[in-house]
């Protein structure tokens, strides 16, 4: 039988995900010394598919990283489009900008650098999408102001919460397992939102992540 990667490996091929950006954008981040954290191919094929499924306009993304799901949310994004993305680190930004110089889609990126929880109460809403990737303990709050910056349709997507199993282990109680509780508390006791939650493996190992509709 095949192993996850290998799984993961034959859709990318099969379905033809990912291309020479992608992969520069992947090279840059490692080149640069960020860690290898990024969505996979498939996971950003995913996010492409709901800018598009959304008809997306405005996407707000909490944690930059390297620019890779960025750059594949962006390239979804029809020409008047917009993305916003929020990174504390400004080296990241950096590489990140560079990335969307290649990708040719700076002129609709804007990189804030800051703690998120700083920035986004200045942004405007409503974003159609928004894309929670940051430190995971603050994922709450982030989703917190998400709300305030959504309609009625707007999708919240909050990477990362399964945490190897962990997220459903009581003995475990580690400040990033902690906030993937939060967050799922929190949305499930949020009338406005509807939600549900997807485990995942391959690339990326057993993880998984919430999938939030606002409906009020």
């Amino acid at each position: 039988m095949a192993e996850a990667n290998e799984v993961d490996a034959y859709f990318e091929t099969t379905l033809g995900i990912g291309d020479d950006v992608l992969t520069r954008a992947l090279e840059r981040a490692r080149a640069e010394g960020l860690p290898e954290i990024a969505v996979s191919p498939l996971q950003g094929g995913f996010l492409a598919l709901l800018v598009r499924m959304l008809g997306a306009r405005r996407v707000l993304e909490v944690g930059t990283l390297g620019g890779y799901s960025a750059t594949v949310m962006a390239r979804a994004l029809p020409d008047e489009g917009s993305l916003v993305t929020l990174e504390v680190d400004p080296h990241h930004a950096d590489v990140a900008r560079a990335v969307f110089d290649d990708a040719g889609v700076a002129d609709r990126v804007k990189v804030m650098v800051g703690a998120a929880a700083e920035t986004m109460p200045r942004l405007g809403g409503p974003f159609d999408l928004v894309f929670i990737d940051a430190d995971k303990p603050s994922n709450a709050t982030y989703v917190r102001e998400a709300l305030t910056l959504s309609r009625p349709g707007t999708v919240i997507v909050v990477d990362n919460v399964v945490r190897q199993g962990a997220v459903a282990d009581p003995g475990d109680d580690s400040a990033n397992v902690a906030g993937s509780r939060r967050v799922t508390e929190l949305i499930a006791a949020e009338p406005r939102l509807e939600a549900t939650a997807m485990q995942t493996v391959g690339a990326k190992g057993w993880d998984g992540f919430l999938l939030a509709r606002v409906v009020g």
